[in-house]
């Protein structure tokens, strides 16, 4: 990746895949997820493999970039070899919501159509694969790849989030995307849950057959 010299310095942020290269793998993905936290909607996961000649200028962790630097960098990442998966609601409830992370960080590295010899998972959880894995814990403020991946789960599961706001605009998901912020909390004590809500979520739960 052809990043200024003195941010590589700085921040060390090729140092998993230059280490990774050195033992021997030469397809590694970086995979992250996005919507642990909320209380609805679901969980978004990406695994993105990352050339060496990838130029992706102001790549960063997700949540340091403003929404439409996510924007700008998603069609670049795209382009690269990449998987998404998105695990419901529904399957959130039944699972867990760790599980149900993990289990679409496995559904997106499978997507991916040339299967990857290491994989650069953000968090400290493996997940339910053969392929061989690091576990990085803030993962994607340390990997370009995870970071690649971090913002393509976080724009893919806004945009699923704005077209919910259609479904349901009395939630204003476009302005909270499903987390639990005070006027989230508020217009669900006023309406009640809908359908996308996670019923087994503090802040949800309580509100179910009221």
């Amino acid at each position: 990746m052809r990043m200024p010299y003195a941010l590589l310095m700085e921040r060390n942020l090729w140092d998993y895949e230059i280490k990774a290269r050195d033992k021997g793998y030469g397809f590694v993905a970086g995979v992250d997820e996005a919507g642990r936290g909320p209380l609805a909607g679901p969980v978004v996961a990406a695994a993105v493999v990352l050339t060496p000649s990838a130029v992706l200028e102001g790549l960063d962790d997700s949540k340091k970039l403003s929404p439409a630097k996510r924007e700008e960098l998603f069609p670049k990442i795209q382009a690269m070899a990449h998987g998404v998966a998105v695990v419901n609601p529904e399957v959130i409830d039944e699972i867990n919501i760790l599980q149900a992370a993990r289990l679409a960080m496995k559904q997106a590295v499978e997507k991916i159509l040339s299967t990857p010899d290491l994989l650069l998972i953000d968090g400290n959880q493996k997940i339910d694969s053969p392929i061989k894995q690091w576990v990085i814990v803030k993962g994607d403020a340390k990997s370009f790849s995870i970071a690649a991946a971090s913002i393509l789960a976080k724009v893919t599961r806004d945009r699923i989030m704005e077209d919910y706001h259609h479904l349901y605009p009395q939630y204003e998901f476009a302005r909270h995307k499903g987390y639990g912020t005070q006027l989230h909390r508020e217009l669900i004590a006023e309406h009640g849950p809908c359908p996308i809500h996670r019923r087994t979520f503090r802040g949800v739960t309580e509100y179910i057959n009221r």
